[in-house]
Formats: C-alpha cells, structure tokens, sequence
C-alpha cells in the first residue's frame, strides 16, 4: 500500500498533526505501507533535515489560504502513484486542491486507478471555533466558506479519520450540510519516549536559566489563547496571593513574541516562578518532561494533545481541562485532574494537585505510563489506521 499524505507544512512550530506525521509514517513501514509526503514548504527549510521519508516540496505559499500554483499540476501527475491519499487539516487551499483534482480524476479516469481520499480534520471541525468570543468574523467566514467549498471536500471525501470519539461527536455540530460518507475513530500516538538520561536534565535548565533544582508545573505548546495560558498564569498568581505555596511554573513552547505572548508575559512579570524558556527541542524537551512535577495544559480546545500524551509517557499526569478531546481516557485511566476551562476550574488544578499525597502522586504516575502503553502507543494507532483503511 502506497499513501500520500498532503499538509500544508511540516514545520513542526505550526502544532500536532504534522508530529503526528512524524510518529506514524516510521511504524506503518513496519507493517509495509509506504508514504510521502507534499507540503507547501521550501526545499530548504531547515526543520525538514532529520526526516527520513519523502517529502515533495512544492513551495511556499502564497497567502492566508495557503495557495501554490505548483500543488494542483503536482498531484495531477503523482495521484495514480497511490492507493490512498490523506488530507491533513481542512480551510486552506491544500485539502480543495486534491478534492478538485479527485473530481478530475472520476471523470478522466477508470475507478480502479483513483486512490481513496481520507480527510484527517484534526480537530478542525470542532465547534469551539464557531462559537468562541472573539472570533464572530471567522466564524462567519468560515461558515459562508464551508457552503461554498468545504462541504464539498468533507461530503465527497471517502471517509473522515478523527483522533478519538470526542473528536467525531464534536464534528457533527458546527457545520450544515454534515454527510460524510464515513466518521472513522482511528486513534492517535505517539513514539515511546527516549530513556531518561542526565543530559536531558541538564540540557533542560541551561534552556531555562532560573530554574535551577527547583519543583514545577509544565505546560509545553503554542502560547496562543486557544491554550488558556493566560488562565494558567492568572491562577497561579491568585493562589500565590492566597498564601498558597506552589511550584514553579514553566511555560514552554513558541509564541512568545505575539501580541498574546506579549501580554501573558507582562502578566506573568509579577511573579518571578513563572519562567518562559521558549520552544524546547531535543534533550531540553524530554529533561522538562521527565523534571516536571504534573503537566497543565487548561485548553479551550484541544483535538488530541501530543504533548499531553508525551507527559503521559514519561510518567507525568496530566492537569487538563475538559476540552481536550482525550480527557475522558485519562481520567478512566485515573492518570491526571481533569476541570473546566476556566479561572475557577484552572485553579481547581492547581489545587487538587498540591494537596494530593505523595503516595497519590505515585499512584497516577504509574498510571500514566499504563494509559501510554494501552492507548496510545504509535505502534498501536498505526496498526488502527491501516485496518480502516484496508477496510
């Protein structure tokens, strides 16, 4: 079997599903299945050198809805190569591309010869983005943009392949006409985590100078108001002027120099356990995993969370809010704190969190790594994935 995977970028800054990428294509050539990969990025963007499978570089595009002339005369040419193509994402130009070119296909070509199109949304349909404040105009946007096009592309598609339930049940709300042909559950994973080294640990506090042996809480992802972060900050400080004495706070992850990592950083100026080493990579990464007391992340959306589960694997539970789509496994798998997403349910968290017992602690640590290796392993998800699509 021969997959073609079509993303916007892989640059790994932009979020999850191009690591999802990353994680899968290795243990699906385990089970014989070969993949590349065409992206909207140049040839010589610096974050591509460590991939080993192929990926086709048509570009960099052009505008905020992703367009390169080069994609559509591309995938003319390379379609038949495949048996399936997987369209990562939704609302750019990438996913109306192949379902234009797929229309070509059925009227210019024999059945046999037009490969599968699967539509991954990657949380992108989740109604959140319809109904949050502040987002009234995309909302609209999106919505006149889904009559035009992007039913379209969902509807014709063979088939959607969401990350978990929560994921698939959510997708049904926001947008009308909602037929697709398939809602597939495939699951996600992640690569188990390298061992823990001293190295990591070092390499993690000469990333965040201040640090040094002190106990924190991490969150590591975008510093975007999706994440709720400044939620996190404003409780931290509200419990810190209650008397509470808390850990440090270790926010990680790019973002900083936005207007809104601007203003939670200001925010978080007032306290100087709030520490903002930046987007952490190798070795800095896993020692701030493995150094960490509990991983927060208080999202007002989350499809799936990589780095939730990356937390897990190492043995960290997870303080999430119930926005993110995987809260229910964890708290079944009694691997973390789960509350709402706001300032009361964030500092709920905290709370419960520093009043848990040693043992307690030691309890959901445990738990974390079975939950990793019972629901979210690659090699498990992988396995998933190829039979829906041999299906």
């Amino acid at each position: 079997m021969r997959i073609l995977r079509v993303i916007p970028t892989m640059d790994p800054a932009m979020g999850g599903p191009c690591q999802g990428i990353r994680n899968s294509i290795p243990e699906l050539e385990k089970l014989g299945v070969q993949n590349e990969v065409v992206c909207l990025d140049q040839a010589n963007a610096g974050f591509l050198e460590s991939d080993t499978f192929p990926i086709h570089f048509v570009g960099r595009a052009v505008g905020p809805w992703w367009y390169h002339k080069a994609l559509v005369p591309w995938l003319l040419t390379n379609f038949s190569r495949f048996d399936i193509v997987i369209v990562h994402g939704l609302w750019l130009y990438p996913s109306y591309a192949v379902w234009k070119i797929i229309k070509s296909f059925k009227a210019n070509h024999e059945s046999k010869s037009i490969p599968k199109v699967y539509v991954m949304p990657h949380g992108m349909l989740d109604p959140w983005f319809q109904r949050a404040h502040g987002r009234k105009f995309k909302a609209v946007r999106n919505k006149i943009y889904w009559k035009l096009l992007e039913a379209n592309v969902v509807n014709d598609a063979d088939g959607l392949l969401f990350t978990c339930e929560e994921e698939l049940k959510l997708a049904r709300e926001a947008f009308s006409p909602y037929k697709p042909k398939k809602e597939l559950n495939v699951g996600y994973g992640i690569l188990p985590p390298p061992s823990y080294i001293a190295d990591m640990d070092r390499a993690f506090k000469y990333a965040c100078p201040g640090i040094d042996n002190k106990s924190y809480l991490l969150f590591l992802s975008r510093i975007d108001v999706k994440k709720g972060v400044d939620l996190l900050i404003q409780a931290y400080l509200a419990l810190k002027k209650e008397g509470y004495k808390l850990p440090a706070l270790v926010i990680a992850g790019p973002g900083e120099k936005s207007s809104y990592g601007l203003k939670v950083i200001k925010i978080a100026s007032k306290d100087d356990g709030i520490l903002f080493p930046g987007m952490l990579k190798g070795d800095a990464k896993w020692g701030a995993f493995y150094g960490c007391e509990a991983f927060v992340l208080p999202s007002h959306q989350e499809n799936f969370g990589i780095a939730v589960v990356e937390a897990l694997a190492c043995g960290k539970p997870a303080l999430i809010s119930n926005r993110v789509n995987i809260w229910r496994e964890i708290k079944d798998g009694k691997s973390g704190l789960i509350d709402t997403d706001t300032l009361y349910g964030v500092k709920q968290l905290i709370l419960k969190w520093i009043n848990l017992s040693q043992d307690k602690r030691v309890e959901m640590e445990q738990s974390a790594k079975k939950l990793f290796q019972k629901k979210f392993n690659i090699s498990l998800s992988a396995k998933k994935l190829l039979e829906v699509l041999k299906a």
